[in-house]
C-alpha cells in the first residue's frame, strides 16, 4: 500500500496537480485498493487533524501580518534600515536584509515579505547600478527570514503537528534569525565589494530621528507578541488575536492608511490562504494515517540508526534530504508531511524536538530559493526585466550560504534550542 500511495503522489506531483488534492487523491486511492475504511470515516480522519485550538493562530497571524502589510509597513521599516546600515558599501543590499528581518517579525511569511520589501529595494537598488539579477537574488534570499524570524506560520505548524510549545519554538528562533542576518549581510558586503556597488548617502540626524520615531509603532509588534507569551499575559494562539487587533488599531488610528475596502481585500486573503493550509493538513493527515497504519515512520528511524547510531550523521542525511524535498515542495506541505514520519527517529536519537523545529523549518525554507518551484525567486524575478535562469544564477552565493549554515547548526545544536 505504501509504494502505491508514494507513486500516486509523485506522478499527480509532477503532472502539475496541487500538492493538497496530490495527497488525497493517492491517499484515497491507496485506503479504497487496499483496505475497506468507508468514505466516512476518511472525512473524519481529515477532520481530526483539524481540531486543534493551536491552529486558530495560523489565521489570525496572516491577517495581522497582512494588516500591516496594506499599512506600507514595509516603506517605513526600509528607512529605518537605511538609517543604520544604508551608507556602508553595498548598503542597499544590507538594508533589504536589515528591513527584510523586521519585516519577517511582523508577517511571519517568506513570500510576504519577499513582494514587500522587494517593491520598494529592486528599484531603488536599480537606480544606484545594482544589478537586477543580484537585486532579486538579494530580496529573494532575505524573504526566507520571514519563515525564520519568529512569529512564524511554519514554526506553528510544527509546533501543532509535534505536540511541543509554539512559545518556546519562537524563542529559539532569534539566535539563528540573527546568525543567518549576519550571514547574508556578509555575502552581501563581499559581492558589493567585488563588483562595485556603493551605498546611500547618509540621513541627517533629524530626519533619523522622525524615521525611528515613525517606525517604533510598527517594531512593537514582534515585542508585544513574544513579551506577551513569555510573560504568561497570554498564549501564542491569543497573541495571534492581540497581533491583529494591534494591526487594525496602527493601520486605522497611527498611520491611517486602513480602509474598510482594504480590511475587506486583507480578510479575503486571509481565509483564501488559510482555507488553502487547512485542506492541506486535512489530506495530509490522512495520508500520515496511512503510513504510521504501516509502521513506515518506525522503519525508517530503525533503518537509519542502523545505518549510524551518531546523531550528526543521521541529522546530516535528514538535512539531505530536506533540501531535496524543498525543491518540490513549499515550506508548509514539508512540515507537515515530514514531522511526523521524521520525530521517531529524533526521539530515538534524543534529540530535543524544539532544535529539530527550528532547524526544519529552516531547512524548508531553503527551498523558496531552489528552483524550479522557489517562490521567492518567481516573486523576485516578476519585479525586475530580468530571465528566471539569471536571478537564479545570482542566487548560488545564498544558496551555500545557507547549506553551510545548515550544516554549522548540526554541530551547535545549542543555538537553535537556547531558549527551549
Amino acid at each position: 500500500m505504501v509504494v502505491t500511495l508514494f507513486l500516486a503522489f509523485f506522478v499527480l506531483i509532477f503532472v502539475g496537480v496541487p500538492i493538497a488534492f496530490a495527497l488525497a487523491a493517492a491517499s484515497i486511492l491507496s485506503l479504497l485498493l487496499f483496505t475497506d475504511m468507508p468514505m466516512l470515516l476518511i472525512v473524519q480522519r481529515m477532520y481530526s487533524g483539524l481540531d486543534v485550538f493551536a491552529l486558530m493562530a495560523i489565521p489570525l497571524f496572516l491577517f495581522a501580518g497582512y494588516l500591516m502589510s496594506e499599512a506600507r509597513i514595509s516603506d517605513r521599516l526600509v528607512a529605518l534600515a537605511s538609517v543604520f546600515l544604508g551608507r556602508y558599501k553595498g548598503g542597499l543590499s544590507l538594508v533589504a536584509t536589515g528591513s527584510s528581518a523586521i519585516f519577517g517579525a511582523i508577517s511571519g511569511s517568506a513570500n510576504a515579505t519577499t513582494a514587500a520589501i522587494g517593491s520598494v529595494m529592486i528599484p531603488a537598488m536599480a537606480k544606484r547600478g545594482y544589478d537586477q539579477a543580484d537585486s532579486a537574488a538579494v530580496v529573494a534570499a532575505s524573504g526566507i527570514l520571514g519563515l525564520v524570524v519568529p512569529p512564524s506560520i511554519t514554526m506553528v505548524l510544527y509546533g501543532v503537528v509535534a505536540g511541543v510549545s509554539i512559545g518556546d519554538l519562537f524563542l529559539s528562533g532569534i539566535i539563528p534569525a540573527l546568525i543567518i542576518s549576519a550571514g547574508l549581510m556578509g555575502v552581501n558586503y563581499y559581492i558589493a565589494k567585488r563588483k562595485g556597488y556603493l551605498g546611500s548617502e547618509p540621513v541627517p540626524m533629524a530626519e533619523a530621528v522622525k524615521i525611528f520615531r515613525d517606525s517604533l509603532i510598527a517594531l512593537a509588534m514582534p515585542l508585544i507578541i513574544l513579551g506577551g507569551i513569555y510573560s504568561g499575559a497570554f498564549t501564542p494562539t491569543e497573541s495571534a488575536a492581540v497581533a491583529s487587533a494591534y494591526g487594525l488599531l496602527v493601520g486605522f488610528y497611527w498611520y491611517r492608511n486602513l480602509t474598510l475596502k482594504s480590511v475587506f481585500n486583507v480578510s479575503k486573503k486571509t481565509v483564501e490562504v488559510t482555507a488553502t493550509i487547512l485542506f492541506l493538513i486535512g489530506t495530509s493527515n490522512v495520508f500520515t494515517y496511512i503510513l504510521t497504519s504501516e509502521n513506515v515512520p518506525q522503519s525508517l528511524a530503525a533503518g537509519l540508526i542502523g545505518f549510524s547510531d551518531s546523531p550528526i550523521v543521521i541529522m546530516l542525511i535528514i538535512l539531505a534530504m530536506l533540501l531535496f524535498l524543498g525543491t518540490f515542495l513549499d515550506n508548509v506541505a514539508a512540515i507537515i508531511l515530514v514531522t511526523p514520519t521524521l520525530l521517531p527517529v529524533v526521539h530515538s536519537l534524543g534529540i530535543d524536538p524544539i532544535f529539530f523545529g527550528v532547524y526544519i523549518v529552516i531547512a524548508v525554507a531553503v527551498g523558496q530559493i531552489t528552483p524550479p518551484v522557489g517562490l521567492n525567486l518567481f516573486i523576485a524575478t516578476n519585479l525586475t526585466d530580468r530571465r528566471f535562469e539569471e536571478v537564479c544564477r545570482s542566487t548560488v552565493p545564498y544558496l551555500f550560504l545557507y547549506t553551510a549554515l545548515l550544516v554549522f547548526f548540526i554541530f551547535v545544536p545549542g543555538l537553535l534550542s537556547v531558549f527551549g
